[in-house]
């Protein structure tokens, strides 16, 4: 435990502040996603020259839920705490049917992961408890670092917010390995987070999506996406009381179109 929080302590004062930085818009996003219907954001940071590009940037700076975005820091936070031992690791099933029928069984870790499987990841963050999870998000800190709303619940109904620039400072510090877990830790979670492509550009990413009173929807992806030798990051929220259902598939679609446009693919 003491070597957790040492590390903790270690890193949660390397990386400058997100709100810091500079955005410039980007009229091409914008384009699309007024385009959408939805209210929402797409966000590009690229490290070739240190720059962030966005739709909306006075939305790239707002908090909204994470849902299921979340997992990238409680994946590492199960791990590190050893509460469960690798990517391979079978979590069970608790018994109750839901209506999602692929959670309705044992899962390993990884696919738990990218099927976002939700009651198995909040018997993770029951078991980890409310004071480790805290110490976890304070130290890294993650959005506004509130977990009101219950232990399984925060970050799906309850307090948490993070914006999408603090979303991709998030991921930037993973990809670094400047998170406070050990470097093991996040390897195995940026090797969970690959999407499968057929195409030549790789994405390391997550979604999440949340319902909130007054049938708020809150959609997300986030992550990296590679080229050769070449990656940018992103963070797209779309926010909608009347969603169709091309909602979920929008979130990732727009992504692309713009992630691909400045790899040169359009």
């Amino acid at each position: 435990m003491n070597r957790i929080f040492a590390c903790f302590f270690l890193f949660s004062t390397t990386i400058l502040p997100a709100e810091e930085a500079n955005i410039e818009i980007d009229q091409h996003a914008r384009e699309l996603v007024e385009a959408s219907g939805y209210r929402g954001c797409i966000l590009v940071f690229d490290p070739e020259n240190s720059s962030y590009r966005a739709s909306h940037p006075e939305i790239a700076r707002e908090g909204f839920i994470p849902a299921s975005t979340f997992k990238i820091l409680s994946t590492q936070a199960a791990l590190q705490s050893g509460i469960v031992s690798s990517p391979a690791s079978t979590l069970k099933w608790d018994g109750v049917t839901r209506s999602r029928a692929e959670t309705n069984r044992d899962l390993d870790f990884t696919t738990a992961f990218r099927i976002s499987s939700v009651p198995h990841y909040q018997a993770i963050v029951r078991e980890i408890g409310a004071q480790k999870m805290q110490a976890f998000i304070d130290s890294i800190p993650y959005g506004n670092r509130n977990i009101d709303g219950g232990v399984d619940s925060f970050w799906l109904t309850g307090g948490l917010r993070i914006s999408p620039l603090e979303q991709i400072d998030f991921l930037r510090r993973l990809h670094r390995d400047e998170l406070p877990f050990d470097p093991r830790v996040m390897d195995s979670v940026r090797t969970m987070m690959l999407n499968p492509s057929e195409s030549s550009i790789a994405y390391s990413a997550k979604t999440g999506w949340a319902v909130l009173p007054e049938n708020r929807n809150i959609g997300w992806w986030v992550g990296w996406a590679q080229q050769d030798e070449r990656i940018l990051f992103f963070a797209t929220v779309l926010d909608s009381h009347t969603p169709r259902d091309d909602f979920g598939k929008q979130r990732i679609e727009l992504t692309k179109e713009i992630v691909n446009s400045r790899f040169g693919q359009n």
